[in-house]
This record gives C-alpha cells, structure tokens and sequence, in this order.
C-alpha cells in the first residue's frame, strides 16, 4: 500500500482530500503545518485538523515550519517592497515551503507522495521515454490554483498529490456535508 502524507489545514479542501486518499487505498498521515500565526486561528486550525484526522482514523503530527517561513516567505516579501516591488508570498511558500522543505520532512516518514487540497490537476506524459508532469488547471475554474503553483519542478510534481482537481468547491463541500465534516462550511483562507 502507497503512503501519503496530507498537508491538512483544519480546512475543507485539505480534509475531504484525506477521505479521498483513503478511499483510493492510500495509508494516510495528516500533517499541519505550523507557519506564521498573528492570532489564535492558528490553534482553532490545529484543533480542526486533529479532528478530522481522529474522525478519519489517521495519524496527526505538526511540523513547526516558522523558522523556515520567516526565512523563505517573510523576508522575501520585506526584500521585494524594499526594492518597490509586490511579491507573491503564496507562490514562495509553495515552491519553497510546502513543495519544498515540508516535502522533504515528508518523504523521511517513508512516504510515497505528499498531497494537498489544491484545485490543480496533474497529468504524466511521455516524451521518448522520458516522463514529464504537466500541471493542469483544475475543473473548477472559480476555484483554480494552478498559478499559485507554477513555479514548482518536476521532482516537487512528480512526489504530489492533488485529489481535489477533478471536484468543483461545490461537490467537496456537499462530500464534507455528507460524510458529517464539522467544517463542512468553514470559510477558506485568502491565501492558497
């Protein structure tokens, strides 16, 4: 049996992307992971997502990423307003956060893949004989996050996940409410 590691937030996406790994024979870990906190949403997120991983009967562990965030997001975004330009924080964090260092934690659990509750699709093609993955917009066009991931490389493609791409939000929140999610209904986060 295939391992993955979720990226569980305490949110929706993230924990509906659980459920559908299990179901497709996945053993499944959820991790949150511990970035950048201004206020106690931070805890509450926590306390979701250990929720979630009870309910699914699934291991929960936390990987305390601040130091990393600071370094990696934080201070790349006070360089880029020093220089009179506007970054994009979210796509940083993927590249170098999420995709990045929390992947490589990930893969020291013995796993095959880490995943996320991204709305983005992934597709394998061939080109004499080698295998390129081509990151696709998700089915849901309101909800497509493919552009908060387009800086990542193939090795970050091809150890990822994405169970959500082929769902519209509409379809995870109805799955959420059917299968009794406490946060079924809980409001997204503005940042992806």
């Amino acid at each position: 049996m295939k391992k993955v590691v979720i990226a569980l937030s305490g949110g929706v996406d993230s924990s509906v992307s659980a459920y559908l790994l299990k179901k497709m024979g996945y053993e499944v870990i959820g991790i949150f992971m511990y970035n950048w906190s201004n206020n106690n949403c931070m805890w509450e997120d926590i306390r979701d997502a250990m929720l979630i991983s009870n309910k699914l009967k699934i291991p929960f562990y936390v990987f305390d990423l601040r130091k990393e965030y600071r370094k990696g997001v934080i201070n790349y975004m006070y360089e880029g307003y020093k220089k009179g330009i506007t970054p994009n924080p979210d796509i940083i964090c993927n590249e170098k956060i999420k995709f990045g260092i929390f992947l490589k934690k990930a893969l020291k659990l013995k796993v095959d893949y880490i995943a996320t509750g991204h709305y983005v699709r992934k597709k394998k093609i061939y080109n004499k004989k080698k295998i390129i993955y081509c990151l696709l917009s998700g089915k849901d066009k309101k909800k497509d996050q493919s552009y908060f991931l387009c800086r990542l490389n193939q090795y970050q493609l091809s150890k990822s996940l994405f169970p959500l791409g082929n769902l519209t939000k509409k379809e995870v929140r109805k799955l959420a409410l059917k299968l009794k999610f406490y946060n079924a209904y809980k409001k997204d986060k503005e940042n992806i």
